[in-house]
């Protein structure tokens, strides 16, 4: 018997293309490069108006602008101290404003979510998908009837009443991230702490919360941003001064007598309010970031 042995033609090695270290250094400069352009363009807004707080006030409405102040000055904190009820009379509002936003927010959004993960019952993904749908209402339409309402219970002219708009609006949202938050959590991990002797309101607030931090550092920081920098529901609902919050103080104080704008004033108070927000999103954002990506993972 003949024995036929193959021989298989050796294929010459195809030629891996790399990229000199030349190349490379180039691409990562570019890249950084873009990078340090587009991080100017972000943050010179933010320098701009921080900087020109501190001008005098003739500085801040000269024309041409001045860029860059000849002296450091406190004038516009000092008028923006004296303005209406006071800077601190409005940061205290908004402060309440928010305060009771998250807190009603972050409750009843984990004892939502939780209750979407875990439990089952009747009509369970109908209702979940109807709470997502109002997130398609824009606020501008139901404005009158949110009024009524609230001139029925007496509320109109609360921080308390708006808080309660507030956290009507971003309710949907945060039940939605806490659902998916909680159901990423392994179902073993609840399980071992109910066989330890927790009831379900200690499973959740000592297992199941720790591990749903970024998810609950999520919804704080979305209900904290809007709370903090909303504009129209503030301006309808609330009409006493003593009550209006940071963003109808900035509206008060680029509306001067003649139609002009003292822009010294209104820098300081813009610094004044965005700086909170800066300083909380830079501080929380390694767990917001986790908090969406747990969130975008399914419906």
């Amino acid at each position: 018997m003949a024995i036929v042995r193959s021989v298989e033609t050796a294929q010459p090695p195809v030629p891996q293309t790399r990229a000199t270290p030349r190349r490379s250094a180039v691409t990562r400069g570019f890249l950084f490069l873009a990078a340090v352009v587009v991080a100017i363009a972000f943050v010179a807004p933010f320098v701009y108006a921080i900087v020109s707080s501190f001008k005098t006030a003739a500085e801040s409405n000269a024309a041409p602008p001045v860029l860059v102040p000849s002296a450091i000055s406190s004038e516009n904190y000092r008028t923006l101290a004296n303005f209406g009820i006071g800077i601190f009379g409005y940061v205290k509002n908004s402060v309440i404003v928010t305060g009771l936003t998250i807190v009603g927010t972050l409750v009843l959004s984990v004892l939502g979510g939780y209750g979407f993960a875990r439990y089952q019952f009747p009509g369970k993904n109908v209702f979940f998908v109807t709470i997502l749908a109002t997130m398609m209402i824009p606020f501008q339409t139901i404005v009158v009837p949110l009024f009524v309402i609230l001139s029925k219970v007496g509320l109109t002219n609360s921080l308390v009443g708006l808080s309660l708009v507030y956290i009507t609006f971003q309710l949907p949202f945060s039940v939605f991230i806490m659902r998916n938050s909680f159901a990423a959590i392994p179902p073993a991990i609840e399980e071992a702490a109910l066989v330890d002797g927790c009831g379900t309101l200690k499973t959740i607030v000592l297992v199941m919360a720790p591990i749903a931090i970024p998810g609950m550092v999520t919804v704080v920081l979305f209900a904290f941003l809007a709370a903090w920098n909303e504009f129209l529901a503030a301006l309808i609902l609330l009409t006493r001064g003593e009550n209006f919050t940071l963003p109808i103080m900035l509206l008060s104080a680029s509306s001067g007598p003649y139609g002009t704008v003292d822009w010294g004033l209104l820098q300081a108070a813009i610094a004044v309010a965005m700086v909170p927000a800066m300083v909380l999103f830079l501080a929380l954002q390694r767990y917001y970031l986790e908090g969406l990506a747990s969130g975008a993972v399914k419906l």
